[in-house]
Protein backbone atom coordinates (compact mmCIF):
# COMPACT_ATOMS: atom_id res chain seq x y z
CA UNK A 1 0.00 0.00 0.00
CA UNK A 2 1.12 3.52 -0.78
CA UNK A 3 1.22 5.47 2.48
CA UNK A 4 0.79 8.67 0.49
CA UNK A 5 -2.37 7.39 -1.19
CA UNK A 6 -3.78 6.26 2.14
CA UNK A 7 -3.13 9.62 3.83
CA UNK A 8 -4.67 11.43 0.87
CA UNK A 9 -7.80 9.28 1.10
CA UNK A 10 -8.22 9.87 4.83
CA UNK A 11 -7.72 13.61 4.34
CA UNK A 12 -10.42 13.66 1.64
CA UNK A 13 -12.86 11.88 3.94
CA UNK A 14 -12.11 14.29 6.79
CA UNK A 15 -12.86 17.28 4.55
CA UNK A 16 -15.73 15.80 2.55
CA UNK A 17 -18.73 17.95 1.62
CA UNK A 18 -20.32 15.64 -0.95
CA UNK A 19 -23.65 15.19 0.81
CA UNK A 20 -25.74 17.08 3.41
CA UNK A 21 -24.46 14.90 6.27
CA UNK A 22 -21.42 17.15 6.59
CA UNK A 23 -23.71 19.89 7.91
CA UNK A 24 -24.82 17.91 10.97
CA UNK A 25 -21.76 15.79 11.78
CA UNK A 26 -19.27 16.50 14.53
CA UNK A 27 -16.53 14.34 13.08
CA UNK A 28 -16.21 12.20 9.96
CA UNK A 29 -15.35 8.57 10.74
CA UNK A 30 -12.97 7.19 8.08
CA UNK A 31 -12.25 3.93 9.91
CA UNK A 32 -10.02 2.41 12.53
CA UNK A 33 -7.51 -0.40 12.87
CA UNK A 34 -4.75 -1.80 10.70
CA UNK A 35 -4.86 -0.51 7.08
CA UNK A 36 -2.81 -3.55 6.05
CA UNK A 37 -5.16 -6.03 7.69
CA UNK A 38 -6.29 -9.29 6.06
CA UNK A 39 -9.77 -8.87 7.54
CA UNK A 40 -12.05 -5.90 7.05
CA UNK A 41 -15.39 -5.16 8.73
CA UNK A 42 -17.91 -2.85 7.07
CA UNK A 43 -20.88 -1.42 8.95
CA UNK A 44 -23.44 1.05 7.71
CA UNK A 45 -22.88 4.44 9.40
CA UNK A 46 -21.47 6.05 12.56
CA UNK A 47 -23.71 6.52 15.58
CA UNK A 48 -23.71 9.25 18.21
CA UNK A 49 -20.63 8.04 20.12
CA UNK A 50 -18.76 7.44 16.87
CA UNK A 51 -19.63 10.97 15.73
CA UNK A 52 -18.18 12.37 18.96
CA UNK A 53 -15.04 10.23 18.99
CA UNK A 54 -14.36 10.10 15.25
CA UNK A 55 -13.93 6.29 15.39
CA UNK A 56 -16.25 3.46 14.35
CA UNK A 57 -17.96 1.13 16.82
CA UNK A 58 -17.04 2.84 20.09
CA UNK A 59 -20.53 2.81 21.66
CA UNK A 60 -22.50 -0.10 23.10
CA UNK A 61 -22.52 -1.88 19.73
CA UNK A 62 -18.75 -1.44 19.61
CA UNK A 63 -18.34 -3.17 22.96
CA UNK A 64 -20.32 -6.12 21.65
CA UNK A 65 -18.18 -6.16 18.50
CA UNK A 66 -15.08 -6.25 20.72
CA UNK A 67 -16.60 -9.29 22.47
CA UNK A 68 -17.24 -10.99 19.13
CA UNK A 69 -13.68 -10.31 17.98
CA UNK A 70 -12.22 -11.60 21.22
CA UNK A 71 -14.37 -14.72 20.95
CA UNK A 72 -12.68 -15.66 17.65
CA UNK A 73 -9.20 -14.64 18.79
CA UNK A 74 -8.95 -11.22 17.13
CA UNK A 75 -8.13 -7.72 18.31
CA UNK A 76 -9.04 -4.39 16.74
CA UNK A 77 -5.37 -3.80 15.98
CA UNK A 78 -5.44 -6.86 13.69
CA UNK A 79 -8.42 -5.82 11.56
CA UNK A 80 -9.77 -2.72 9.82
CA UNK A 81 -13.23 -1.42 10.67
CA UNK A 82 -15.19 1.12 8.64
CA UNK A 83 -18.68 1.95 7.32
CA UNK A 84 -20.31 2.48 3.96
CA UNK A 85 -21.22 6.02 5.08
CA UNK A 86 -18.53 7.96 6.93
CA UNK A 87 -20.72 10.58 8.66
CA UNK A 88 -23.55 10.09 11.14
CA UNK A 89 -27.11 10.40 9.79
CA UNK A 90 -29.18 12.62 12.13
CA UNK A 91 -30.93 10.66 14.84
CA UNK A 92 -29.07 7.50 13.81
CA UNK A 93 -31.55 6.96 10.98
CA UNK A 94 -30.69 4.61 8.13
CA UNK A 95 -28.42 6.16 5.49
CA UNK A 96 -30.31 7.32 2.40
CA UNK A 97 -29.48 6.02 -1.05
CA UNK A 98 -28.11 9.37 -2.20
CA UNK A 99 -25.85 9.50 0.87
CA UNK A 100 -24.55 6.00 0.18
CA UNK A 101 -23.93 6.86 -3.48
CA UNK A 102 -22.00 10.00 -2.54
CA UNK A 103 -19.85 8.26 0.09
CA UNK A 104 -19.34 4.75 -1.26
CA UNK A 105 -16.38 5.62 -3.55
CA UNK A 106 -14.34 6.08 -0.37
CA UNK A 107 -15.03 2.49 0.66
CA UNK A 108 -14.08 1.16 -2.79
CA UNK A 109 -10.77 3.02 -2.55
CA UNK A 110 -10.19 1.64 0.95
CA UNK A 111 -10.73 -1.90 -0.34
CA UNK A 112 -8.36 -1.32 -3.28
CA UNK A 113 -5.63 -0.06 -0.95
CA UNK A 114 -6.08 -2.54 1.92
CA UNK A 115 -6.61 -5.61 -0.32
CA UNK A 116 -8.23 -7.69 2.45
CA UNK A 117 -8.59 -11.46 2.23
CA UNK A 118 -11.98 -11.35 3.92
CA UNK A 119 -14.65 -8.68 4.22
CA UNK A 120 -17.42 -9.07 6.79
CA UNK A 121 -20.50 -6.93 6.19
CA UNK A 122 -22.29 -5.92 9.40
CA UNK A 123 -25.97 -5.22 8.74
CA UNK A 124 -28.23 -5.35 5.71
CA UNK A 125 -27.20 -2.01 4.20
CA UNK A 126 -23.53 -3.00 4.09
CA UNK A 127 -24.38 -6.53 2.95
CA UNK A 128 -26.67 -5.41 0.14
CA UNK A 129 -24.17 -2.78 -1.04
CA UNK A 130 -21.19 -5.18 -1.12
CA UNK A 131 -23.17 -7.99 -2.76
CA UNK A 132 -24.33 -5.58 -5.46
CA UNK A 133 -20.81 -4.31 -6.13
CA UNK A 134 -19.57 -7.91 -6.40
CA UNK A 135 -22.33 -8.77 -8.88
CA UNK A 136 -23.97 -11.21 -6.46
CA UNK A 137 -27.69 -11.59 -5.86
CA UNK A 138 -28.79 -10.32 -2.46
CA UNK A 139 -31.92 -11.86 -0.95
CA UNK A 140 -32.17 -10.98 2.74
CA UNK A 141 -30.24 -11.21 5.98
CA UNK A 142 -32.33 -14.10 7.28
CA UNK A 143 -31.19 -16.28 4.41
CA UNK A 144 -27.61 -15.03 3.99
CA UNK A 145 -26.29 -14.40 7.51
CA UNK A 146 -23.32 -16.53 8.46
CA UNK A 147 -22.58 -17.51 4.86
CA UNK A 148 -19.13 -17.12 3.30
CA UNK A 149 -18.92 -16.67 -0.46
CA UNK A 150 -16.12 -16.00 -2.92
CA UNK A 151 -16.27 -12.60 -4.57
CA UNK A 152 -14.28 -10.06 -6.53
CA UNK A 153 -14.35 -6.53 -5.15
CA UNK A 154 -12.33 -3.72 -6.66
CA UNK A 155 -10.17 -6.20 -8.56
CA UNK A 156 -9.38 -8.23 -5.43
CA UNK A 157 -10.54 -11.78 -4.81
CA UNK A 158 -11.99 -11.95 -1.32
CA UNK A 159 -14.12 -14.05 0.96
CA UNK A 160 -17.32 -12.10 1.61
CA UNK A 161 -19.39 -12.85 4.71
CA UNK A 162 -22.46 -11.11 6.14
CA UNK A 163 -24.10 -11.03 9.53
CA UNK A 164 -26.36 -8.80 11.57
CA UNK A 165 -25.17 -5.44 12.81
CA UNK A 166 -23.99 -5.70 16.45
CA UNK A 167 -26.47 -2.93 17.36
CA UNK A 168 -29.31 -5.26 16.40
CA UNK A 169 -28.45 -7.46 19.38
CA UNK A 170 -28.95 -4.50 21.70
CA UNK A 171 -32.56 -4.15 20.59
CA UNK A 172 -33.25 -7.85 20.07
CA UNK A 173 -31.34 -9.95 22.63
CA UNK A 174 -32.22 -13.12 20.70
CA UNK A 175 -29.81 -11.99 17.98
CA UNK A 176 -26.88 -12.01 20.38
CA UNK A 177 -26.45 -15.79 20.15
CA UNK A 178 -27.06 -15.63 16.39
CA UNK A 179 -24.21 -13.15 15.96
CA UNK A 180 -21.93 -15.23 18.16
CA UNK A 181 -22.67 -18.37 16.14
CA UNK A 182 -22.20 -16.46 12.87
CA UNK A 183 -18.76 -15.21 13.95
CA UNK A 184 -17.71 -18.71 14.97
CA UNK A 185 -18.90 -20.15 11.67
CA UNK A 186 -17.40 -17.38 9.51
CA UNK A 187 -13.96 -17.50 11.09
CA UNK A 188 -13.89 -21.26 11.34
CA UNK A 189 -14.35 -21.38 7.58
CA UNK A 190 -11.82 -18.58 7.06
CA UNK A 191 -9.20 -20.40 9.12
CA UNK A 192 -9.92 -23.72 7.44
CA UNK A 193 -9.40 -22.19 4.02
CA UNK A 194 -6.13 -20.61 5.09
CA UNK A 195 -4.90 -23.88 6.58
CA UNK A 196 -5.90 -25.67 3.41
CA UNK A 197 -3.87 -23.29 1.30
CA UNK A 198 -0.76 -23.69 3.44
CA UNK A 199 -0.91 -27.48 3.91
CA UNK A 200 -2.05 -28.69 0.50
CA UNK A 201 0.01 -28.52 -2.68
CA UNK A 202 -2.65 -30.26 -4.75
CA UNK A 203 -4.99 -27.31 -5.09
CA UNK A 204 -5.55 -25.63 -8.41
CA UNK A 205 -3.63 -22.41 -9.24
CA UNK A 206 -6.85 -20.39 -8.97
CA UNK A 207 -7.37 -21.48 -5.39
CA UNK A 208 -3.72 -20.97 -4.53
CA UNK A 209 -3.94 -17.47 -5.95
CA UNK A 210 -7.25 -16.71 -4.26
CA UNK A 211 -5.74 -15.04 -1.20
CA UNK A 212 -2.61 -13.64 -2.82
CA UNK A 213 -2.55 -9.89 -2.86
CA UNK A 214 -1.86 -8.24 -6.15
Amino acid sequence: MSETEWKKLIEEIMNCRKCPLHKTRRNPVPGDGNPQADIMFVGEAPGEREDIMGKPFVGAAGKFLDHLLDMVGLKRSQVYITNIVKCRPPGNRDPREEEIEACIPYLWRQIRLIKPKMIVALGRHAARTLYSRAGLKWTNMTRNHGRVVEAVLEGNRVLLAVTYHPAAALYNPKLRSTLEEDFKKIFREYNERLRGLTTSSKRSPNLLDFFRKS
